[in-house]
């Protein structure tokens, strides 16, 4: 569909033909399409001829001929040239056409909104930043929201054509598979329905998606902002290996933590997994927002807002020590505004607790402790890849 946006030009938003610029979204839904993709995806501009993708995934040379066909004609996938063979005539080179399909990434905190434009291979092609009050209604977050969505998108064309020209009517379009909206939580990603977000009670029972659904008139996938930087981090190979086991524990306007379990984002029978922020870790602690005493988040930011941040890093190595007992994780990365402010105090900190951990418990190595890659817009590009995983068979978004 058409949606105008401030200053009089239209934006071409959804999923449409290889006529229209768009990828086909039934297409993609085979799985045998997404190894295929995800080959094509990974083999980058090189490229990659039938018959190692035959090889690589097991299918007849007839059967990839098949889905290679489809995906040409969708505009997902062009020659990249020849390749000489051992024998016989040269070998036709495929590789993806990143431009081909796009997908937004939106992160919503309690103070700020970012937005990120991201290509198939989740390249950043566009972004925007904004102030936001999470306290200001839900009406009125929803229309923020899709305002920034479409002037990213607005953005988006201009880079894809050159200009900064208003583009009228049914003119250049940026090919859009949906928007990946990621926030704090608790919530339901499978209905898109936000649970009581600590602080913002009014939040509870908001139907998310479906509101910014009717409002953009596309896909919108709606998760917790740590679980949709724990995919992007799973994804984007900063960890290991394709079954690697961590936690990413952010500390930002509050406290939470994304579980990637043998390579998969683990949000639980309830979708509820990973409110690491409100373990009780003292019991007559302090009060928490979410109505229960001594939480880690609570200690945590009462310890950063007195500027004691040897204390605010013994008590997350505290429940990241929890964490490491209970799920025997490969890895702990730290990400969030306030981590990012003292990457290496929180690090040092965080470290020695599991350090002595491991030493009491008389194992020979701890598990190591990071700062994520690229904190800025990582829960925004995880959000996108919400949309794109799920493309290439890499993960469930």
């Amino acid at each position: 569909m058409n949606r105008t946006y401030a200053g009089g030009g239209a934006v071409r938003l959804g999923v449409g033909t290889a006529a229209a610029g768009g990828a086909n979204l039934p297409a993609l839904r085979s799985h045998n399409t997404a190894l295929v993709l995800d080959l094509l995806r990974t083999a980058g501009e090189p490229g990659i001829s039938r018959l190692e993708l035959a090889e690589r995934t097991g299918l007849t040379p007839q059967a990839v001929s098949k889905i290679t066909v489809r995906l040409r004609t969708d505009g997902l996938v062009t020659e990249a040239g020849r390749r000489a063979s051992t024998g016989g005539k040269p070998r036709t080179v495929l590789r993806l056409v990143p431009g081909a399909g796009h997908a937004v990434g939106l992160h919503l905190d309690r103070d700020e909104l970012r937005a990120v434009l991201c290509d198939l291979t989740g390249a950043v092609v566009a972004g925007r930043r904004a102030p936001l009050d999470l306290g200001a209604g839900a009406r009125a977050v929803v229309e923020g929201a899709a305002r920034e969505v479409e002037a990213l998108l607005s953005e988006g064309v201009a880079k894809r054509t050159g200009t900064s020209e208003d583009i009228a009517g049914a003119g250049p379009s940026v090919p859009v598979l949906g928007v990946g909206v990621a926030l704090p939580g608790p919530l339901d990603h499978s209905r898109g329905v936000l649970h009581r977000v600590t602080g913002f009670p009014e939040w509870d029972g908001f139907p998310l998606r479906d509101a910014l659904v009717r409002r953009l008139g596309m896909p919108v996938v709606v998760d917790k902002d740590t679980n949709a930087a724990a995919l992007g981090l799973a994804l984007g190979g900063a960890v290991g290996g394709a079954d690697a086991s961590f936690a990413y524990l952010h500390l930002g306007t509050g406290l939470g933590a994304g579980l990637v379990v043998g390579g998969a984002v683990h949000r639980g029978a309830r979708t509820g997994a990973g409110e690491f922020g409100h373990q009780v870790v003292q019991l007559d602690g302090p009060r928490c927002g979410c109505g229960d005493r001594g939480c880690i988040e609570a200690l945590c930011l009462a310890a950063v807002a007195r500027g004691d941040l040897a204390e605010a890093a013994r008590v997350l190595g505290t429940g990241a020590a929890n964490l490491a007992g209970l799920l025997d994780i490969d890895l702990v990365l730290l990400g969030g505004r306030t981590v990012a402010a003292h990457p290496d105090a929180f690090e040092r900190g965080v470290g020695a607790v599991l350090g002595a951990r491991a030493r009491r418990e008389g194992s020979a190595t701890a598990v190591p402790v990071r700062i994520a890659p690229g904190e800025a817009r990582g829960v925004a590009e995880g959000a996108a890849q919400l949309l794109l995983a799920p493309l290439f068979g890499r993960a469930e978004g």
